[in-house]
């Protein structure tokens, strides 16, 4: 069952009068500070953001409900709508990617939803674009949502919030102002290194008489170029007068000599360390699997926490049922250690066959959804049960 919710979305939108501005590409770049670059269009910036974001969007959400023996899975039509249809147009992954990525990158700390209602029942969850939404404050910690000028209650929608605000907690900054710094630094390495490549740097230097006529003209150090350098074979040497020229050869300024590659690194470091996510990621050191667990078991989990809460919050009614992540499912371990520990799990009888078998990626078969548990493994009373021991004394 979806939850139902009275929201304007199936009446027609009322557009307000507001004030805007068009403007061009050429425009925009005249009009922002010299060397200003936007976080979306650093690429260590973007790759950070799209990795947290495709592990997101590629977890299942389970819809789960309290019991008295533990929280089982729900499966119905609010599960399927969140987890496989949130929206006509879209998959479920590009739908969480669209929503990760607005909370991350584009929409400075926030990402907003509107879900759509037919009937009292949730139609759709439309990601809505940074730039369409503004955040009016109100009294106390109160505030206003307006999307294209039509103003919006914030229970009436879901707004995903990140590094809340100092003087408005309900809005969230994002890392933008403490990542500005790193990304102009790191697009000017950019700049050097690619005008460092591009312009020819000589690697012979020949020192001439400059009191010859020849030497006095363009013209005149052309034609003793052509007559002394220039040979018609590779490998050929030079045949010049020992009185009028002097040869001698140079080595140019290498990147490694202006340190550009520690300097990026370093700023890599950086932009790893502000989004919480392993270096590796943006190609700084090599991988490690300790390191990669624990960027999912905080970065990650602390990110779909925030999803997780908003949408148990907004889209259900029963308080009992909840959202929950798969975050288990991120974790890297080898099938070889999977497979141990679940079969230690099965001879204990916590687990049955086929939870085994779902764990790594196989088919459940008939008969094996039965808790089966070693004769050595009896509570501490029943002892004295023992096959073995009956045995004997019948004996």
């Amino acid at each position: 069952m979806s939850k139902k919710k009275n929201t304007r979305s199936n009446q027609p939108v009322q557009q307000k009068s507001q004030i805007a501005y068009l403007l061009t590409d050429k425009a925009f770049e005249d009009l922002c500070i010299p060397g200003y670059v936007p976080l979306y269009k650093n690429p260590e910036i973007v790759a950070g953001c799209r990795k947290i974001a495709d592990l997101i969007s590629s977890m299942t959400i389970h819809l789960m409900s309290n019991t008295d023996k533990g929280d089982v899975r729900i499966i119905n039509e609010l599960s399927r709508k969140v987890d496989i249809d949130p929206i006509p147009t879209m998959t479920r992954k590009h739908w969480m990617d669209t929503i990760v990525m607005n909370l991350l990158l584009y929409g400075k700390g926030n990402s907003v939803v509107l879900p759509h209602t037919w009937n009292g029942l949730i139609e759709s969850l439309e990601p809505i674009a940074p730039e369409r939404v503004t955040f009016v404050p109100d009294t106390g910690y109160r505030y206003k949502v307006l999307i294209d000028g039509v103003e919006f209650d914030p229970n009436e929608l879901l707004h995903f919030v990140w590094n809340p605000d100092k003087f408005y907690p309900f809005k969230g900054t994002g890392v933008n102002l403490t990542l500005q710094d790193v990304a102009k630094i790191l697009a000017q390495a950019k700049k050097t290194e690619k005008a460092f490549m591009q312009s020819p740097k000589p690697s012979i230097i020949v020192k001439v008489d400059g009191l010859t006529e020849e030497f006095a003209s363009p013209e005149g150090r052309r034609k003793l170029t052509q007559d002394y350098l220039d040979t018609s074979e590779e490998g050929m040497p030079w045949m010049i007068p020992s009185e009028a020229f002097s040869v001698e050869q140079i080595k140019p300024l290498t990147l490694a000599d202006l340190a550009i590659n520690e300097t990026v690194q370093l700023d890599k470091r950086t932009v790893a360390a502000l989004l919480g996510v392993p270096p590796f990621v943006l190609g700084v050191g090599e991988y490690k699997q300790a390191e990669w667990n624990a960027f999912i078991s905080s970065t990650i989990r602390s990110r779909t926490l925030e999803i997780e809460q908003e949408m148990t919050k907004k889209l259900i009614l029963s308080p009992k049922w909840y959202f929950k992540f798969n975050i288990t499912s991120l974790f890297d371990y080898d099938l070889e250690k999977i497979a141990d520990v679940y079969c230690k799990l099965s001879d204990r009888g916590f687990v049955d066959g086929n939870e085994v078998r779902d764990r790594i990626g196989m088919s459940p078969r008939e008969g094996l959804d039965v808790l089966r548990v070693l004769e050595n493994y009896i509570p501490a009373d029943m002892t004295g049960n023992q096959k073995k021991l009956i045995q004997k004394e019948e004996e």
